[in-house]
């Protein structure tokens, strides 16, 4: 089943002051226009009626006494400009027409009967494409009709003018409305624009990281639960990175003990059964391992804090990755550069180091051995250049579900779970050191097989 797409919020809110503004401003238009156009044409009746029966009464009061000149009668009678009279002679049955153009044809029949009939009668109609008012004065104190046509053209110009004048007012309100709630929409986010990037400065590790006081009562609230989370998040965290500290530095004593009895025991080896000196290269695998453990968890835990500065410097990769290959046992491994590559990083040469170690000897304990290191530039168009270091390997390589997580402390990949030696931090390590440079640390396939860790930092060389 598909699902819906959901508007985003500004998008709803400003939708809705444009749905209210034109529900508002078509029922108001709506209303204008009808009460407008009832005026126009109630007023233009009224008018209209006045006029018809003031020319009936002047045509019958002389009608009496000049009923032979009914045709000078009619043709002298005045009408609106475009309008037309007709007189009816009942005795004689005979029309006489003011324009020649407009006969008693030109007149709904219905309304000629009706008002011949004695009863006066009012309508209207069209001829071609305009539209009269018609109506008929029956006077049958003479036995006679009068028909008089008035043009309604101007106030249906004017009712048309008014109702284009409403749609275009509607449209601008809508568009108004659009503006304000788009307005409105964006001083509503901008709190929870500021929630958002304080949560996300948060999570990038700037845990002192708080909003600023509202004047708002209701935003005021958020701003203090905000901040109260901020506070037991800051403090939880603090707390259990000064207890993984303390922990480390205590045990550093221990550790240092056992490894001070371990070389005893290993100086008078030769006195030692064979099984006891099984059990002594255990123990002092084992110790060594443990003494590794402890000081990754110490270095994490100042990466943690915080309290470890960075002393940038540009480094040339090639030259230095051969020698921290040749310091790590690593000597057969290839270091290729790209033509397009300084092969140039500006970085903290104790940390890199760090990072290219561990990157090394997690390809020897668990890809048998570090094959090639590539050095890649990147360039994009957003941001500054970078430049990839590369460590692959021919070991089994790391599955796609693994890859987010072989970065996690004390995780481990399939293959590393089936293999002794290492802490489970080193990768850890790693990505925190990459990340303390503003880089990036993640695993994909290598081209000859195997796995492919790669470490993205910035380059350097640049002024």
């Amino acid at each position: 089943m598909a699902r819906s797409v959901r508007l985003p919020l500004r998008t709803r809110v400003t939708l809705l002051f444009v749905l209210v503004g034109l529900v508002t401003s078509l029922a108001l238009s709506l209303v204008s226009f009808l009460v407008a156009r009832s005026y126009l044409l109630e007023r233009r009746d009224d008018v209209v009626e006045r006029q018809a029966v003031t020319n009936a009464e002047l045509v019958r009061s002389q009608l009496a006494s000049r009923r032979s000149e009914a045709f000078e009668l009619i043709s002298t009678t005045r009408t609106e400009q475009g309008g037309f009279a007709v007189l009816h002679l009942g005795r004689e049955d005979l029309f006489f027409s003011q324009d020649l153009r407009f006969t008693q044809g030109a007149f709904p029949a219905e309304l000629l009967r009706s008002t011949i009939d004695g009863v006066s009668s009012y309508q209207r109609f069209s001829l071609g494409d305009d539209t009269f008012i018609a109506i008929g004065i029956a006077m049958p104190s003479v036995d006679a009709a009068y028909f008089e046509a008035f043009p309604v053209g101007d106030e249906q110009r004017a009712i048309t003018v008014i109702g284009s004048a409403l749609v275009i007012g509607t449209l601008v309100i809508g568009l108004i409305s659009g503006l304000v709630g788009w307005a409105v929409s964006r001083r509503l986010m901008r709190p929870l624009v500021r929630v958002t990037e304080a949560a996300g400065a948060i999570a990038a590790g700037g845990l002192d990281v708080r909003l600023e006081s509202e004047g708002d009562p209701d935003l005021s609230t958020l701003v203090t639960a905000f901040n109260d989370m901020a506070d037991a998040v800051q403090s939880r965290i603090e707390r259990e990175t000064r207890f993984a500290s303390d922990v480390s530095h205590e045990l550093r004593s221990p550790i240092t003990a056992l490894a001070a009895a371990v070389e005893v025991l290993d100086a008078r080896r030769a006195d030692l059964p064979d099984r006891t000196q099984q059990a002594l290269d255990v123990v002092s695998s084992q110790v060594r391992r443990f003494d590794q453990m402890v000081l990754d968890l110490l270095e994490l835990s100042r990466l943690d804090v915080g309290i470890t500065d960075l002393h940038r410097e540009d480094i040339d990769l090639a030259p230095f990755i051969a020698r921290i290959a040749q310091r790590y046992g690593s000597t057969d491994v290839r270091v290729e550069v790209a033509p397009d590559c300084s092969g140039v990083v500006n970085a903290d040469k104790r940390r890199l180091e760090r990072i290219v170690a561990n990157l090394l000897d997690n390809a020897r304990l668990h890809g048998g051995g570090a094959t090639r290191v590539t050095i890649e530039r990147f360039a994009s168009a957003s941001g500054p250049a970078h430049v990839r270091l590369g460590v692959e390997d021919s070991g089994p390589g790391v599955s796609p579900s693994e890859r987010a997580r072989i970065f996690e402390r004390f995780a481990r990949g399939s293959a590393g779970r089936s293999r002794a030696g290492g802490t489970g931090l080193g990768l850890a390590l790693v990505a925190e050191h990459a990340r303390s440079h503003g880089g990036l640390a993640w695993v994909e396939d290598s081209p000859s097989g195997g796995a492919r860790f790669v470490v993205q930092l910035p380059e350097g060389g640049r002024t």
